[in-house]
């Protein structure tokens, strides 16, 4: 069995392949990627509407085989530059992905290449790791040969053979290994290219700060159909070859002076060449004045170029906006949701050091770029010191607009925390969420009128899955109207916290949040049910709750043991001394709950999944998510 799991949550490694109608190639490189030594952690294939049956040739190979893969169907062509740009998107958004691993679908990997690779990206510190690519007969391919770094200094050199690699300035989409943080820093490719050259531009942009290498020991084999370089006779397509190197000459400008003057001669070397060679020069000559005339154009936005894609359009502008890039009409897209009559609101976010910052980065991303009714600000609160991984994420969404990191010191603990991150949102309106957890779009779209029309609290119901956000495990539906959510809070908690939309004075009336493990959040609604809060529910799933994969290590393991026992008889013995239960219910809750908590992890994991196979309802408080 292929090793396949990675060190860290920041190992994690994505392979995008773009495929358009190569079936039976696109077939065999992904059982390359399934014979891996180092298996990647999930394959993205990206088809550019195919019309030779590839969408489902790949649903039935997927069925077959254990390697985790997602189909992405677009229903236009959008060129290798819009397909790389679309799934590098879905790879680094909406996966996580620490590492992406690119290639075309007539792209066969031998079985070593993701390791080698990988090993390269470690001992190189390199954000960018090209494979060597040779034909089906194991020559070295002309198409993608490297070239080392021009002007590359002897250490630089020194240290790149030490680990069996040479320094490079670009490289081809063929088959790439990216550092996800470098996508993250400088966005995506440049869809309008289509085909041609989108490679050399994105890889030149993010080597022009960056390291880069070529690593012979990672070998693909790039099954073109004939044997031949990059000044073969391109046809028509010349066009494109003419209009994408101006464009990256004279808009991207990712080279520098140097390095513009040495590639722009060798382009012109090559275009000499390849007109003195073609049979049909007539051909490339009017390719050549098509591309000069575009090529005095400036490109539209990658954002722009994709907005019409529902599969990827999200994906995309998140990645473009983080890393500050022009979105063009994306970016006049205006949310479905109207805003006319709705209050203002923030979004509340704690995080800590056992947060994992992929899934930060995607709990981010959920409640602003993919809601059609946004936020006006997201305050995120840092509770203590957190490791560097998550730190860089945080240092990233300290400079988006409308986002604010509060650090705290010391971890203080979710209420105390809480209670600090209320403090200095901007509005009475504040919306909750957790670093692990996904809102769906239209969450705040259907919450937001319950809190206009004068309700202090407003729950939802929840999707629970497992390690992968598709992995739905269970649902609760939370219930509804104010005597039932009243009559249920005596023996439950009523809402689902991750899920809730308050008004930050109606908690400050009830007391705000206070110290209780796990429990805080049951303690506070009952407070503000007794204090006269108008509270309601709306039962559809609206977020989904990382439970985690093992039963033994998530959510379920988290509400055993003598220490929730512990908060369980702190719980009670408040809400009996406030008046909220009577003495028969309190001791009714100490018995069933109290005892609730020394049942086995496993046989309460499946005894609550089958009650909300039965009944759809939560029977058991919602945690804090820690």
């Amino acid at each position: 069995m292929p090793a396949n799991a990675p060190d860290t949550p920041e190992d994690k490694v994505v392979a995008v392949v773009v495929a358009y109608d190569r079936r039976d190639l696109l077939l065999a490189g992904l059982d390359a990627l399934a014979a891996q030594t180092r298996r990647p952690d999930l394959v993205v294939v990206v088809d550019n509407a195919s019309s030779d049956g590839s969408p489902q040739a790949v649903r039935r190979w997927a069925e077959g085989h254990d390697l985790p893969l997602d189909l992405v169907v677009l229903p236009r062509n959008t060129g290798g530059a819009g397909g790389f740009a679309a799934g590098l998107a879905r790879a680094v958004h909406r996966h996580g992905a620490g590492a992406v691993w690119l290639m075309d679908d007539d792209t066969v990997p031998r079985p070593g290449a993701l390791a080698a690779s990988l090993t390269a990206m470690r001992r190189t510190g390199s954000a960018l790791v090209a494979s060597r690519v040779v034909w089906t007969d194991g020559r070295d391919h002309p198409m993608n040969t490297p070239r080392e770094r021009p002007g590359v200094t002897a250490a630089e050199r020194a240290a790149a053979a030490a680990a069996g690699c040479l320094p490079v300035r670009s490289a081809s989409f063929v088959a790439l290994l990216l550092d996800a943080r470098a996508v993250r820093e400088d966005g995506l490719p440049e869809a309008a290219f289509f085909l041609w050259n989108d490679d050399f531009e994105y890889t030149t942009r993010l080597l022009r700060h960056r390291r880069g290498v070529s690593c012979p020991d990672s070998v693909v084999e790039h099954r073109t159909r004939v044997f031949g370089g990059a000044d073969a006779d391109p046809g028509e397509r010349f066009a494109l070859e003419v209009r994408n190197k101006l464009w990256t000459f004279t808009r991207s400008r990712p080279l520098g002076a140097r390095d513009t003057v040495l590639y722009g001669g060798a382009t012109l070397r090559r275009w000499g060449r390849t007109l003195a060679r073609s049979r049909r020069r007539d051909v490339l000559v009017r390719g050549l004045a098509t591309g000069l005339r575009q090529g005095a154009g400036r490109p539209e936005p990658t954002a722009a170029v994709l907005r019409d894609l529902p599969e990827v359009a999200a994906d995309v502008r998140a990645v473009e906006s983080a890393a500050g890039r022009d979105l063009g009409a994306a970016a006049r897209v205006e949310p479905t949701a109207p805003r006319e009559g709705l209050p203002a609101f923030s979004v509340l976010l704690p995080v800590w050091a056992r947060d994992d910052a992929a899934q930060l980065r995607r709990a981010v991303a959920s409640v602003t770029t993919e809601q059609e009714l946004r936020p006006d600000e997201v305050v995120v609160v840092r509770d203590g010191p957190v490791p560097p991984a998550l730190q860089e994420v945080l240092d990233e969404l300290s400079r988006r607009p409308g986002t604010r990191v509060h650090p705290l010191p010391r971890n203080v603990g979710l209420a105390r925390a809480l209670e600090a991150g209320l403090a200095v949102c901007t509005h009475d309106v504040v919306a909750r969420m957790d670093a692990d957890d996904v809102s769906l779009p239209t969450r705040f779209a259907r919450q937001l009128p319950v809190i206009a029309a004068g309700a202090d609290l407003v729950g939802a119901g929840l999707l629970e899955i497992g390690a992968d956000e598709d992995d739905v495990v269970g649902r609760r539906v939370p219930p509804t109207g104010a005597a039932e959510i009243a009559r249920y809070a005596r023996f439950h908690d009523p809402f689902n916290h991750p899920t809730v939309v308050y008004r930050r004075s109606a908690v400050a009336a009830a007391g705000g949040y206070r110290d209780l493990e796990l429990m805080e959040d049951y303690w506070l609604f009952a407070r503000m049910i007794a204090a006269g809060a108008r509270v309601e529910n709306l039962p559809e799933p609206l977020v989904k709750y990382r439970v985690g994969a093992s039963p033994d290590a998530g959510s379920y393991a988290r509400r055993g043991g003598l220490r929730l026992f512990r908060s369980e008889l702190t719980l009670q013995r408040h809400l009996r001394r406030e008046g909220f239960t009577t003495p028969v219910q309190a001791v009714r809750n100490v018995v069933v709950r109290g005892g609730y908590r020394f049942v086995p992890t496993r046989v309460r994991t499946v005894a609550y999944r089958a009650l909300i196979a039965t009944t759809n309802e939560t029977t058991h408080e919602q945690g804090g998510g820690r």
